[in-house]
Order: structure tokens, then C-alpha cells, then sequence
């Protein structure tokens, strides 16, 4: 039972991760579709299933919707002749058309249509994008007037046409946001915003799809309430990052809205509680105030829940209607701020707790080095000190009979134990700390030759990616740097083997230049946009960067230009003293 529903998890995540942020918004409005037409099919209000046969239209271009995401072009031109036929089959067939914010429109054909402008708009160029947009824009027309059998609603066309202008602003307006000649569409603020807060963005527009169909079917005095209500919305998603100011304008916003309640008399709504305030500016609020709980200092945060508080309080009390019940609209009040402070307090400190986890990792990966070079200090002192034990050795055996091959010997041992204190020093000034963790096997098999050394990681093929090596190495090579080129080349293929996806070669090379040995180590994969501290999935790249600092050198690590990514280091190859 376990594992079935384990999979049916993985699954489940795997379809919302492959949907995306659109497509599962797509879904939501198809559902809302079918909890609607579902129950009016069977009702008794004309031919059985006959309000089936408006399914296939819809499912048909929602298909487009998430076809566009490959082939915007291709989709567009293809949901404009679904919305086409749609209608066609939609008049001939007498079949019930239901409108939500466009008359005779569903809910996932309005979602849907959005998303193949801005999909068209973002991934497709110059005239071909206008002829498509176009296209879209007369099958929605067409939609619109077309399936209307009732002898035309003016009032319904001309809300229609304003609602259709202003969907289809914004989604020219935000296609061209995302696209750029370089395709980096993560380097603008709304972009950032829409994927990072795209469950609150959802959340944001079902309220106003279901407020703004509410208010605008009071005829014009219902607009500026829609429009106040859209505009708190908006003020919620970027209070992810404009906070403090996020939360002032949405005061101002209550204050707006109570002004318009008092002046319209538009009293109590469907999508308006008792105090005047609908649900959409609500759940604003209460945005806002985990975002100011969450991420501001106290006095920051508690500005801004006083002033959105005072623009609430002023808009209960203008609210004559319902100037009795402020009592219980003060309760509600208060206890729906505690919830929302005490959330803001949960995140907060799940953040503490994860800053404090990255902090802890990388701290280990630093100190992890350190003990590596802790051992690598062993062994290049144990090999001079060999060398010394047996130079003496043999001064001792020959001196008697050749003291000039003793005065070599002894000029041999000075060399060494020079050499010796040099790669100690160097080494023991780098060690800044204590650590508890040990080095990786290979690192403590590796031999006094860095080629072979090399060359054996590479036919070891650990990382499961075939690999080309080029050395041309310097002899005398000291072992500090020898270690240290060794370790950044077996943790550098690592991270190859484990986030470069669908590499199919990976290149070491490792020559000198001037006075530095680079080291550079690529790969033809393709990597994430964005990597956690540690590199794409680890703290491999914290304790490349401790041990390259520790030697005084530098490490660059990234995408590559060529495509892939890209890891290279320079290691002075003398030491200052």
C-alpha cells in the first residue's frame, strides 16, 4: 500500500512538474468547466447530454493551450480554428454556451485563449505573431457573437469587449516581458515573481475570476470594486518583494474600497463579506501580512499591519449598513491576523532552520577540505622525510671511503628538508581550523605522480561519462598543488556524472601557464538555470573554492558558453612565503 501510493506521488509530481504553473491553471479551469456542464446535462432543462457536445470545443483547444508550448505558432492558428468550428457546431446544434468573463465563452477557452497569445507572442517573431495574434482575437470575436441566440445582449458584448481588451494587453504585454534575443527571460522582476509565486498567483485569479463575474454583473457601478479588487491582488504578488510599500497601497486600496461601497450603496455581495471588503482584497491582505511577518524586522512588519489595519477599520465604520456588527467584524478580524502572524512565524523560523542547515553543510564541506589537506600533509612530508632517512643513510655508509659523495648526500638532505618545511608551511598556514571529516578514497590511494594519478581517475570512469585528457605538466611539481589539482579534476568529473544531464563527453585539461598550473575540466551536458551553494546539488564547489583559496588561487565554475558547464582553476605553482 505503501509503495502504490508512493508512486501514485511520484506520478502526481511528475504531471504537475511536466504541466507547469499554465497548464495546471489550465486544469483548474477545465475542472470548473465540468463541475458546470456536467450537472446542466442531465438537468431537465432541454434534450438530455445535449450539453455535452459543448465539451469537445472546450477539451480541443485547451489541447492547443498545451501544445503551444512547443509549437506556439502552430497552436495559435490551430486553437483559432477550434474556436471556429467551436461556434459553428455551437449555432447549428442549438447547444448551450456558457460565458464567465466573456459572454458565451467558457472558463478554460478564456485560460486557454491567454495563454496561446502570450505563448505566441513570447516564442514566435515579427509578422507571424500578429497574423496569429489576430487570428485568435476574430475566433474569440466570432465566439462571442456567434453563439449568442437570444437576440444579442449589448450590455453583455461591450463588458466582454472591455474585459477581452484588457486580457489581451496583458498577455501581449507580458509575452514580450519574456522574450529577449538571448532568451534569458529569468533576469526580469515578473518573471521571477510569476514562477516563484505562481500557487499564490493561482489562488489570486480563481477568487477574481469567480468576484470580478460577480461585480461586473451589477452593471457599471460594479467596476471600480472589480478594479480595486484586481489591484489588491496584484499588490499581494509583489509584496513578495516590495513588502513594506506593497502593504501601503494595499491600505490605500481598503480605504478606495470602502469609499466606493459608501458611494455606490453597493452594500452586501457575493463576493463581499459584511464589512465591505471582497474576499479577493481579504486574502490580500492576508498575504501580505505573512510576506511582512516572514521576511521584515518587527518594527518594519508591524507598520505595515497597522497601517492595512487602519485601512480596514475605516472602511468597516464608512460601511453604514452594517455599522452594528462591528463587534463580531472586530473578532473575525483579529483572529484571522493571528493566523496570518502566527503562519508568517511558521515560515519564518522554517527559514532560520534552513539557513542554519546551508550554514552547517557548508561549514562541513570547508572543513572536510581541510582535513584532506591535513592528510595530504602527512604524505608530503613523510615522502621528503623518506627521502632524508635514506640520504643519511647512505652519507653514513659512504663517508669513510668518499667524503665528497657524503658532502653530495648532505646537500641532497638539506634540499629535502627544505622542500619539506616549504609544502609544511604552506599547508599548515591554509589549515585555519580543526576538522572531524576525512578525504575520499581515491585521494588517499593517489601516488607522488599527478599523470597517473589522472589518468587512472579517467579509466576508472566512476563518472559514467567517457572522458579525453590532455596534460602537459611541469617536472618538480609540488605536491600541495599536485593533491590539489588532483582532488578539483575527481570532484569536478563527479559533479559531471551526477547534474550533467544527457552528457555524452566530458574534457580535462590540465597544463601550465606561466606561473600558474590551469586546470580546466568541461562537459556537453545540460544543467539547471539555478544551483544551490554547494553546486547543482551538493557542496562539492564550497570545497573546491576552500581548497583553491587556501593555495591562493582561483576557481571559476558556470555554464559554458559552448554550451554545458564549465570548471577552471589556476594554482600558483610556487607558494609565497
Amino acid at each position: 500500500m505503501v509503495s502504490t501510493a508512493t508512486r501514485l506521488v511520484e506520478r502526481a509530481t511528475a504531471a504537475a512538474r511536466w504541466l507547469g504553473p499554465p497548464g495546471i491553471v489550465l486544469l483548474a479551469a477545465l475542472l470548473v468547466d465540468l463541475a458546470i456542464i456536467l450537472p446542466a446535462a442531465v438537468d431537465e432543462t432541454g434534450p438530455v447530454l445535449r450539453d455535452l457536445l459543448f465539451l469537445p470545443g472546450v477539451l480541443a483547444i485547451s489541447g492547443c493551450a498545451l501544445w503551444a508550448r512547443t509549437q506556439p505558432l502552430a497552436a495559435a492558428f490551430a486553437g483559432a480554428a477550434t474556436m471556429m468550428v467551436s461556434t459553428v457546431v455551437v449555432r447549428l446544434g442549438d447547444i448551450p454556451a456558457y460565458s464567465t468573463v466573456l459572454a458565451n465563452v467558457s472558463f478554460a477557452e478564456t485560460v486557454a485563449g491567454f495563454e496561446l497569445v502570450y505563448l505566441c507572442v513570447r516564442g514566435v517573431r515579427g509578422g507571424a505573431a500578429f497574423v496569429a495574434v489576430t487570428m485568435l482575437v476574430i475566433s474569440g470575436l466570432g465566439a462571442v457573437l456567434g453563439r449568442d441566440m437570444t437576440g444579442g445582449d449589448g450590455y453583455a458584448v461591450l463588458r466582454s469587449g472591455i474585459f477581452g481588451l484588457v486580457m489581451l494587453i496583458v498577455a501581449v504585454a507580458v509575452g514580450f516581458v519574456g522574450r529577449s534575443p538571448d532568451r534569458k527571460s529569468d533576469d526580469n522582476v515578473i518573471t521571477r515573481l510569476a514562477r516563484a509565486q505562481w500557487p499564490l498567483m493561482g489562488v489570486m485569479s480563481l477568487l477574481l475570476f469567480f468576484e470580478v463575474t460577480n461585480q461586473v454583473g451589477r452593471g457599471l457601478v460594479g467596476i471600480p470594486l472589480a478594479m480595486c479588487s484586481v489591484a489588491a491582488a496584484v499588490l499581494a504578488i509583489a509584496a513578495s518583494r516590495w513588502r513594506l510599500p506593497a502593504a501601503v497601497l494595499l491600505a490605500g486600496t481598503f480605504l478606495v474600497v470602502g469609499a466606493t461601497v459608501y458611494l455606490f450603496g453597493l452594500g452586501r455581495t457575493s463576493a463581499t463579506i459584511p464589512g465591505s471588503l471582497p474576499l479577493t482584497a481579504v486574502a490580500a491582505g492576508i498575504a501580505v501580512t505573512i510576506f511582512l511577518i516572514r521576511y521584515e524586522s518587527p518594527p518594519r512588519a508591524w507598520g505595515g499591519i497597522a497601517a492595512m489595519s487602519f485601512g480596514v477599520a475605516v472602511a468597516v465604520i464608512a460601511n453604514r449598513t452594517f455599522r452594528g456588527d462591528i463587534q463580531s467584524l472586530f473578532i473575525g478580524a483579529c483572529m484571522l491576523l493571528g493566523m496570518a502572524v502566527a503562519f508568517g512565524l511558521f515560515l519564518k523560523s522554517r527559514d532560520s532552520e534552513r539557513k542554519q542547515v546551508v550554514k552547517s553543510a557548508v561549514a562541513g564541506a570547508q572543513t572536510s577540505e581541510r582535513m584532506a589537506l591535513a592528510r595530504e600533509l602527512h604524505d608530503v612530508v613523510a615522502h621528503h622525510v623518506t627521502g632524508i632517512v635514506v640520504q643519511a643513510q647512505a652519507a653514513k655508509v659512504v663517508a669513510a671511503q668518499n667524503p665528497g659523495a657524503a658532502l653530495e648526500a648532505l646537500e641532497r638532505i638539506e634540499l629535502a628538508g627544505t622542500e619539506a618545511m616549504t609544502a609544511m608551511r604552506r599547508l599548515v598556514r591554509s589549515m585555519r581550523g580543526d576538522a572531524p571529516i576525512g578525504s575520499t578514497e581515491f585521494s588517499e590511494q593517489a601516488t607522488m605522480d599527478l599523470a597517473a594519478d589522472l589518468r587512472k581517475l579517467v579509466d576508472q570512469a566512476s563518472h559514467g561519462v567517457p572522458t579525453e585528457v590532455e596534460l602537459d605538466l611541469p617536472p618538480g611539481l609540488p605536491q600541495e598543488v599536485s593533491r590539489s589539482a588532483l582532488r578539483l579534476v575527481q570532484e569536478a568529473l563527479t559533479n559531471v556524472g551526477k547534474h550533467a544531464t544527457g552528457a555524452s563527453l566530458a574534457h580535462v585539461s590540465v597544463r601550465t601557464a606561466g606561473d600558474l598550473l590551469y586546470i580546466r575540466v568541461h562537459d556537453d551536458g545540460s544543467t539547471g538555470s539555478a544551483n544551490p551553494p554547494g553546486g547543482s546539488g551538493g557542496y562539492g564547489l564550497v570545497g573546491m573554492r576552500e581548497r583553491v583559496a587556501l593555495l591562493n588561487g582561483r576557481l571559476e565554475a558556470g555554464p559554458s558558453p559552448e554550451g554545458g558547464w564549465l570548471v577552471e582553476a589556476w594554482l600558483p605553482l610556487e607558494g609565497a612565503e
